[in-house]
């Protein structure tokens, strides 16, 4: 009768599972947008009259071939905020922290890859300027890491930060977003068991184990440093950081795959952990449909992507400047298919 009984509860467990998952599912494919507004970026070329014939809404043409964007997919923006506290609202003003990490995360799953996205903060590109009240005020060209600083730290702060990166590549659906303020990296960190990395800059003021070419196994403070840390005295520091980002991200997620298929239980539990030092419009539910599917998705060395640009000095601070046919490009290669001629 026992064993009856913890069979039946096993099912009902299950079932649960399940439709938690199921309710997930629906939540994040709820959250689709139209495509890109690719179309009128870079001069239309000519189509051929079969072309012309079956050429559908969103379609885009470059360089000889036609392209639709995979709807399928699913894109996530992670930021990583410049606080080292929990997660608290703030009045109207500038004081939502800067988004020091910007990271676009692609699940694509007609080819169960997926692929990241790493923009540099000194982006330059349009934000919205909002006063002490939080009325727009005006749409400045300024560094995209500081829209997040306006607004009350929070959703709101996020949804700001999201509609400047959306902006930056062409109207580009989120699915979406979670803010994940630098003192939580110690803890994301240790629930995959740490990460090793190769040290790619002499990091000993901070860390004493972070010597430029050593092997490391990143554990507590160690990963903060390795992944927050940059010496603003030293010309592009943002994008020696970025590559540190670029490195770490790679591993990790590498770990966190390995670490999620012996325990799918570790993701729900890092959610919850975290909560007090994240801000996210991802649910629980929607966390437990996303982090089976993870496991069985491949991500290689050439998954993590860049945007292609240059740094220069601004009249006050460093601005990166991102090559718009590279990024055209990018987003073309991430989020589009080629049309069959068929």
């Amino acid at each position: 009768m026992v064993l009856v009984e913890v069979a039946v509860v096993t099912v009902m467990v299950c079932m649960l599972f399940q439709i938690v998952r199921a309710v997930g599912r629906n939540n994040l494919l709820s959250k689709a947008q139209p495509a890109p507004e690719l179309t009128p970026v870079i001069a239309s070329e000519p189509l051929s009259k079969e072309e012309e014939e079956k050429w559908q809404q969103g379609w885009v043409k470059y360089k000889e071939k036609v392209y639709a964007y995979n709807e399928d997919i699913m894109t996530f923006l992670v930021m990583g905020i410049d606080k080292n506290s929990d997660v608290k609202e703030m009045k109207e003003g500038t004081d939502g922290g800067q988004a020091d990490a910007l990271f676009l995360a692609v699940m694509n799953p007609h080819d169960k890859s997926i692929k990241v996205i790493g923009i540099n903060r000194n982006t330059m590109t349009d934000i919205d300027v909002y006063n002490e009240e939080g009325a727009y005020v005006n749409t400045i060209t300024a560094q995209i890491a500081v829209q997040h600083g306006f607004g009350n730290g929070v959703e709101e702060s996020c949804e700001y930060q999201k509609k400047a990166v959306q902006k930056l590549f062409y109207n580009l659906p989120i699915h979406g977003y979670a803010a994940v303020n630098m003192s939580a990296i110690p803890a994301v960190n240790d629930a995959v068991g740490g990460v090793d990395v190769t040290v790619l800059e002499d990091l000993t003021s901070k860390d004493k184990s972070l010597k430029e070419g050593e092997r490391v196994h990143l554990e507590g403070e160690s990963a903060y440093w390795y992944v927050k840390y940059r010496d603003t005295s030293i010309f592009a520091s943002a994008d020696l950081r970025l590559a540190r980002q670029k490195q770490y991200l790679t591993a990790f997620i590498d770990e966190a795959k390995h670490a999620v298929k012996n325990n799918l239980s570790v993701a729900l539990e890092l959610y919850q952990n975290i909560s007090p030092q994240m801000v996210t419009d991802v649910s629980l539910d929607e966390v437990s449909y996303l982090a089976p599917i993870i496991v069985d998705y491949s991500f290689g060395s050439d998954s993590f992507r860049m945007l292609e640009g240059e740094t220069i000095m601004g009249e006050e601070f460093e601005e990166f400047w991102a090559d718009e046919e590279a990024l055209y490009e990018l987003i073309i290669d991430v989020f589009y298919e080629e049309v069959s001629a068929d």
